[in-house]
Protein backbone atom coordinates (compact mmCIF):
# COMPACT_ATOMS: atom_id res chain seq x y z
CA UNK A 1 0.00 0.00 0.00
CA UNK A 2 2.49 2.41 0.58
CA UNK A 3 4.27 2.65 -2.47
CA UNK A 4 0.80 2.75 -4.56
CA UNK A 5 -0.88 4.93 -2.46
CA UNK A 6 -3.92 4.41 0.15
CA UNK A 7 -6.58 2.54 -0.62
CA UNK A 8 -10.13 2.88 1.22
CA UNK A 9 -12.40 0.91 -0.61
CA UNK A 10 -11.99 -2.14 -2.41
CA UNK A 11 -13.59 -2.65 -5.50
CA UNK A 12 -15.62 -5.79 -6.37
CA UNK A 13 -15.89 -7.23 -10.22
CA UNK A 14 -16.87 -10.30 -11.45
CA UNK A 15 -17.42 -11.47 -15.09
CA UNK A 16 -20.21 -13.67 -13.93
CA UNK A 17 -23.09 -13.56 -12.02
CA UNK A 18 -21.90 -15.41 -9.07
CA UNK A 19 -19.05 -14.65 -6.78
CA UNK A 20 -18.68 -18.13 -5.88
CA UNK A 21 -13.88 -17.50 -6.76
CA UNK A 22 -14.19 -14.09 -5.40
CA UNK A 23 -15.28 -16.38 -1.80
CA UNK A 24 -13.17 -18.63 -2.31
CA UNK A 25 -10.18 -16.55 -2.69
CA UNK A 26 -11.34 -14.57 0.34
CA UNK A 27 -11.39 -17.60 2.72
CA UNK A 28 -8.07 -19.02 1.27
CA UNK A 29 -6.17 -16.10 3.07
CA UNK A 30 -4.63 -16.75 5.84
CA UNK A 31 -6.61 -15.27 9.08
CA UNK A 32 -3.75 -14.74 11.75
CA UNK A 33 -1.91 -11.96 12.14
CA UNK A 34 0.81 -11.05 14.34
CA UNK A 35 3.34 -8.38 14.81
CA UNK A 36 5.36 -9.10 11.82
CA UNK A 37 2.47 -7.65 9.45
CA UNK A 38 2.35 -4.55 8.40
CA UNK A 39 0.07 -3.70 5.34
CA UNK A 40 0.20 0.28 6.28
CA UNK A 41 3.24 1.76 7.71
CA UNK A 42 1.32 4.84 7.56
CA UNK A 43 4.17 7.03 5.22
CA UNK A 44 1.76 7.80 2.49
CA UNK A 45 -1.27 9.85 2.94
CA UNK A 46 -1.68 9.91 6.70
CA UNK A 47 -2.21 13.11 8.61
CA UNK A 48 -2.24 12.14 12.31
CA UNK A 49 1.33 11.47 13.14
CA UNK A 50 4.00 13.23 14.59
CA UNK A 51 7.59 12.98 15.02
CA UNK A 52 7.06 11.20 17.84
CA UNK A 53 3.90 9.10 17.43
CA UNK A 54 4.02 6.01 15.35
CA UNK A 55 0.53 4.27 13.64
CA UNK A 56 0.72 1.24 11.60
CA UNK A 57 -1.71 -1.13 10.28
CA UNK A 58 -2.74 -4.90 10.67
CA UNK A 59 -6.00 -5.27 8.96
CA UNK A 60 -7.48 -2.51 6.39
CA UNK A 61 -9.36 -2.55 2.91
CA UNK A 62 -5.49 -2.36 0.90
CA UNK A 63 -4.77 -5.82 2.07
CA UNK A 64 -3.20 -7.47 -1.30
CA UNK A 65 -4.59 -10.72 0.28
CA UNK A 66 -8.20 -9.72 0.40
CA UNK A 67 -9.46 -9.92 4.37
CA UNK A 68 -12.23 -7.40 5.22
CA UNK A 69 -13.24 -4.12 4.78
CA UNK A 70 -16.31 -4.03 7.17
CA UNK A 71 -13.56 -3.50 10.30
CA UNK A 72 -10.04 -2.10 10.28
CA UNK A 73 -7.67 -2.68 12.61
CA UNK A 74 -4.27 -0.44 12.94
CA UNK A 75 -2.40 0.52 15.91
CA UNK A 76 -1.17 4.12 17.42
CA UNK A 77 1.94 4.56 19.92
CA UNK A 78 2.64 7.20 22.24
CA UNK A 79 6.18 7.77 23.82
CA UNK A 80 5.82 9.34 27.40
CA UNK A 81 5.69 13.18 27.17
CA UNK A 82 4.24 13.42 23.67
CA UNK A 83 1.30 13.69 21.19
CA UNK A 84 0.38 13.50 17.53
CA UNK A 85 -0.90 16.42 15.17
CA UNK A 86 -4.29 15.09 15.36
CA UNK A 87 -6.92 15.44 12.13
CA UNK A 88 -10.90 15.19 11.77
CA UNK A 89 -12.64 12.67 10.03
CA UNK A 90 -16.59 11.74 9.34
CA UNK A 91 -15.89 8.26 10.34
CA UNK A 92 -15.95 7.04 13.97
CA UNK A 93 -13.37 5.15 15.55
CA UNK A 94 -12.59 3.08 18.95
CA UNK A 95 -9.35 2.80 20.64
CA UNK A 96 -8.98 0.27 23.38
CA UNK A 97 -6.04 0.88 25.61
CA UNK A 98 -3.29 -1.43 25.57
CA UNK A 99 -1.17 0.45 27.27
CA UNK A 100 -0.66 3.27 29.69
CA UNK A 101 -2.60 6.16 29.92
CA UNK A 102 -3.53 9.62 28.39
CA UNK A 103 -6.15 11.82 27.31
CA UNK A 104 -8.21 13.06 23.97
CA UNK A 105 -8.93 16.16 22.65
CA UNK A 106 -12.11 15.84 20.65
CA UNK A 107 -13.51 19.18 19.57
CA UNK A 108 -11.89 21.44 21.82
CA UNK A 109 -13.21 18.67 24.70
CA UNK A 110 -10.56 16.78 26.52
CA UNK A 111 -11.20 12.89 27.32
CA UNK A 112 -8.79 10.58 30.11
CA UNK A 113 -8.30 7.46 29.07
CA UNK A 114 -5.73 4.66 30.73
CA UNK A 115 -5.67 0.90 30.31
CA UNK A 116 -8.43 -1.65 29.32
CA UNK A 117 -10.61 1.87 28.48
CA UNK A 118 -12.25 2.03 25.36
CA UNK A 119 -11.99 5.55 23.90
CA UNK A 120 -14.84 6.98 21.32
CA UNK A 121 -13.95 9.21 17.98
CA UNK A 122 -17.38 10.02 17.42
CA UNK A 123 -18.71 10.79 13.97
CA UNK A 124 -17.49 14.49 12.31
CA UNK A 125 -14.77 14.82 15.23
CA UNK A 126 -11.37 16.53 15.08
CA UNK A 127 -8.96 14.66 17.48
CA UNK A 128 -5.71 14.38 19.13
CA UNK A 129 -3.69 12.14 21.25
CA UNK A 130 -1.63 12.87 24.38
CA UNK A 131 0.47 11.21 26.59
CA UNK A 132 2.02 13.25 29.31
CA UNK A 133 3.39 10.78 31.60
CA UNK A 134 6.64 8.80 31.26
CA UNK A 135 5.73 5.50 30.10
CA UNK A 136 4.28 4.58 27.00
CA UNK A 137 1.10 4.15 25.61
CA UNK A 138 -0.33 1.97 23.04
CA UNK A 139 -3.98 1.41 21.39
CA UNK A 140 -5.77 -1.11 19.17
CA UNK A 141 -7.66 0.95 16.69
CA UNK A 142 -10.82 -0.76 15.18
CA UNK A 143 -13.29 1.31 12.70
CA UNK A 144 -15.69 0.90 10.10
CA UNK A 145 -14.36 3.61 8.21
CA UNK A 146 -15.51 1.79 4.52
CA UNK A 147 -18.96 2.16 5.89
CA UNK A 148 -18.97 5.87 5.47
CA UNK A 149 -16.71 5.68 2.33
CA UNK A 150 -19.42 3.52 0.33
CA UNK A 151 -21.96 5.80 1.17
CA UNK A 152 -19.70 8.77 0.31
CA UNK A 153 -19.02 10.53 3.56
CA UNK A 154 -15.56 11.07 2.85
CA UNK A 155 -14.59 14.48 4.19
CA UNK A 156 -11.24 14.15 6.15
CA UNK A 157 -8.02 15.97 6.87
CA UNK A 158 -5.86 18.39 9.02
CA UNK A 159 -6.95 21.92 10.54
CA UNK A 160 -6.83 24.62 7.87
CA UNK A 161 -9.50 26.92 5.81
CA UNK A 162 -11.70 25.76 2.91
CA UNK A 163 -11.44 25.92 -0.37
CA UNK A 164 -13.21 28.94 -2.35
CA UNK A 165 -14.21 30.75 1.14
CA UNK A 166 -15.73 33.71 -1.14
CA UNK A 167 -18.94 30.89 -1.85
CA UNK A 168 -19.76 30.19 1.32
CA UNK A 169 -21.62 31.66 4.11
CA UNK A 170 -20.65 31.92 8.32
CA UNK A 171 -19.84 28.84 9.98
CA UNK A 172 -23.01 26.71 11.54
CA UNK A 173 -23.02 24.02 14.42
CA UNK A 174 -22.33 20.92 12.39
CA UNK A 175 -24.07 18.92 15.21
CA UNK A 176 -27.40 20.06 14.20
CA UNK A 177 -27.54 16.98 12.29
CA UNK A 178 -26.53 14.07 14.68
CA UNK A 179 -28.71 11.95 16.06
CA UNK A 180 -30.72 14.00 19.01
CA UNK A 181 -28.85 13.35 22.47
CA UNK A 182 -25.38 12.50 21.33
CA UNK A 183 -23.57 14.83 23.41
CA UNK A 184 -24.77 13.21 26.55
CA UNK A 185 -22.91 10.00 25.54
CA UNK A 186 -20.27 8.24 26.98
CA UNK A 187 -17.03 8.62 25.07
CA UNK A 188 -14.76 6.56 27.31
CA UNK A 189 -16.00 3.36 27.98
CA UNK A 190 -13.89 1.83 31.44
CA UNK A 191 -14.21 -1.20 33.56
CA UNK A 192 -15.95 0.26 36.07
CA UNK A 193 -18.50 1.30 33.04
CA UNK A 194 -19.03 -2.65 32.27
CA UNK A 195 -20.01 -5.70 34.13
CA UNK A 196 -19.14 -9.49 33.78
CA UNK A 197 -21.53 -11.79 32.85
CA UNK A 198 -21.61 -15.47 32.10
CA UNK A 199 -23.50 -15.75 28.78
CA UNK A 200 -23.81 -18.74 26.42
CA UNK A 201 -20.72 -17.06 24.86
CA UNK A 202 -19.03 -17.52 27.98
CA UNK A 203 -17.27 -14.81 30.22
CA UNK A 204 -17.78 -11.19 28.95
CA UNK A 205 -17.61 -7.69 29.25
CA UNK A 206 -20.14 -5.93 26.85
CA UNK A 207 -18.41 -2.43 25.75
CA UNK A 208 -20.09 -1.53 22.83
CA UNK A 209 -23.91 -2.47 21.19
CA UNK A 210 -26.92 -0.95 20.37
CA UNK A 211 -28.19 -1.71 23.78
CA UNK A 212 -25.03 0.34 25.07
CA UNK A 213 -27.35 3.80 24.77
CA UNK A 214 -25.09 5.34 27.20
CA UNK A 215 -21.96 4.97 24.73
CA UNK A 216 -21.35 7.19 21.55
CA UNK A 217 -20.42 4.79 19.04
CA UNK A 218 -22.64 3.93 16.24
CA UNK A 219 -20.65 1.48 13.99
CA UNK A 220 -18.95 -1.11 15.94
CA UNK A 221 -19.90 -3.25 18.56
CA UNK A 222 -17.02 -4.67 21.17
CA UNK A 223 -16.52 -7.14 23.94
CA UNK A 224 -14.08 -8.51 25.88
CA UNK A 225 -14.15 -12.38 26.03
CA UNK A 226 -12.26 -14.46 29.14
CA UNK A 227 -11.68 -18.26 28.46
CA UNK A 228 -10.44 -20.09 31.41
CA UNK A 229 -8.05 -22.22 31.04
CA UNK A 230 -8.34 -25.55 29.04
CA UNK A 231 -11.83 -24.47 28.68
CA UNK A 232 -13.51 -23.31 25.53
CA UNK A 233 -16.24 -20.51 24.65
CA UNK A 234 -19.16 -21.51 22.91
CA UNK A 235 -19.93 -22.27 19.39
CA UNK A 236 -21.42 -19.89 17.63
CA UNK A 237 -22.71 -18.72 14.45
CA UNK A 238 -23.52 -15.35 13.05
CA UNK A 239 -23.55 -13.85 9.51
CA UNK A 240 -20.90 -10.64 10.82
CA UNK A 241 -17.34 -10.92 10.06
CA UNK A 242 -14.97 -10.49 13.32
CA UNK A 243 -11.54 -9.71 14.38
CA UNK A 244 -10.17 -10.70 17.83
CA UNK A 245 -7.30 -9.58 19.22
CA UNK A 246 -5.27 -11.81 21.66
CA UNK A 247 -4.71 -9.21 24.97
CA UNK A 248 -3.01 -12.49 27.01
CA UNK A 249 -2.81 -16.39 27.04
CA UNK A 250 -2.96 -18.53 24.24
CA UNK A 251 -4.98 -21.37 22.80
CA UNK A 252 -6.70 -22.07 18.90
CA UNK A 253 -9.80 -20.96 17.49
CA UNK A 254 -11.69 -23.86 15.29
CA UNK A 255 -13.79 -22.25 12.53
CA UNK A 256 -16.83 -23.37 10.14
CA UNK A 257 -17.62 -22.48 6.76
CA UNK A 258 -21.14 -22.24 6.06
CA UNK A 259 -22.14 -22.44 2.43
CA UNK A 260 -25.55 -21.55 1.02
CA UNK A 261 -27.71 -24.08 -1.11
CA UNK A 262 -30.20 -21.97 -2.78
CA UNK A 263 -33.24 -24.22 -3.97
CA UNK A 264 -36.48 -23.57 -3.20
CA UNK A 265 -35.29 -21.32 -0.42
CA UNK A 266 -31.77 -20.53 1.05
CA UNK A 267 -30.32 -23.50 3.16
CA UNK A 268 -26.86 -23.29 5.18
CA UNK A 269 -24.61 -26.05 4.73
CA UNK A 270 -21.96 -26.28 7.48
CA UNK A 271 -18.31 -28.05 6.61
CA UNK A 272 -18.23 -31.29 8.42
CA UNK A 273 -14.29 -30.47 8.98
CA UNK A 274 -13.11 -27.09 10.89
CA UNK A 275 -9.88 -25.13 10.05
CA UNK A 276 -7.72 -24.38 13.08
CA UNK A 277 -5.91 -21.78 13.67
CA UNK A 278 -3.27 -21.37 16.75
CA UNK A 279 -3.23 -18.41 18.72
CA UNK A 280 -0.75 -16.32 21.23
CA UNK A 281 -1.01 -13.24 23.19
CA UNK A 282 -0.50 -10.20 20.20
CA UNK A 283 -2.50 -12.19 17.25
CA UNK A 284 -5.15 -11.20 15.48
CA UNK A 285 -7.61 -13.54 14.33
CA UNK A 286 -10.39 -13.14 11.42
CA UNK A 287 -13.62 -14.93 11.23
CA UNK A 288 -14.78 -14.37 7.72
CA UNK A 289 -18.65 -13.64 7.06
CA UNK A 290 -21.21 -16.75 7.21
CA UNK A 291 -18.74 -18.67 9.69
CA UNK A 292 -18.65 -20.53 13.04
CA UNK A 293 -16.48 -20.08 15.19
CA UNK A 294 -15.34 -21.91 18.55
CA UNK A 295 -11.89 -20.61 21.09
CA UNK A 296 -10.07 -22.92 23.04
CA UNK A 297 -7.97 -21.65 25.83
CA UNK A 298 -4.17 -23.81 26.47
CA UNK A 299 -3.99 -25.72 29.55
CA UNK A 300 -2.30 -23.86 32.00
CA UNK A 301 -3.18 -20.44 30.84
CA UNK A 302 -6.69 -18.46 30.41
CA UNK A 303 -7.10 -16.65 26.87
CA UNK A 304 -8.64 -13.38 27.27
CA UNK A 305 -9.93 -11.88 23.94
CA UNK A 306 -10.92 -8.40 22.47
CA UNK A 307 -13.47 -8.40 20.06
CA UNK A 308 -14.49 -5.85 17.75
CA UNK A 309 -17.49 -6.32 14.50
CA UNK A 310 -19.13 -3.94 12.23
CA UNK A 311 -23.23 -2.88 13.40
CA UNK A 312 -23.89 -2.65 10.47
CA UNK A 313 -25.03 -6.50 9.85
CA UNK A 314 -27.21 -6.01 12.82
CA UNK A 315 -29.21 -3.08 10.38
CA UNK A 316 -29.60 -5.31 7.52
CA UNK A 317 -31.40 -7.80 9.49
CA UNK A 318 -28.09 -10.46 10.99
CA UNK A 319 -28.71 -9.38 14.80
CA UNK A 320 -28.91 -12.96 15.99
CA UNK A 321 -26.15 -15.42 17.37
CA UNK A 322 -26.85 -19.55 16.89
CA UNK A 323 -25.43 -21.73 19.53
CA UNK A 324 -24.64 -24.87 18.30
CA UNK A 325 -22.55 -25.38 21.93
CA UNK A 326 -22.72 -23.34 24.85
CA UNK A 327 -19.76 -22.11 26.99
CA UNK A 328 -18.97 -25.12 29.69
CA UNK A 329 -19.20 -22.17 32.66
CA UNK A 330 -23.20 -21.37 31.29
CA UNK A 331 -25.98 -22.50 33.76
CA UNK A 332 -28.70 -21.34 30.95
Amino acid sequence: MAKKGRVFVRGLTSETYGLNDFRKQQLAVGRVRDDSVIVDDAKVAHSGDSEKSRTWWRVGPGDEDFLTQTIQVHFVELPGQSSNHGHGHQNEAAFYILEGRGYEIHDDQRYDWAKDDLVFVHTDSVHRHFNPYEEKAKALVVKAKSTWMFMGLIQQGRSGPIDRPEEFGEREDWSRIWTPGVLDRKKVISPKDTTWETTPLGRTRVMASPERTDARIFSVDAYELDVPEGSRSGKYWKMADEVFYVLEGGGHALQWEVEAEIAEKYYARVAKEPKRFELTEGDTLYVPQNHICQLFAADGSPLRVFSAQNRVFKHLGYDKVHYFEDAPEYQG
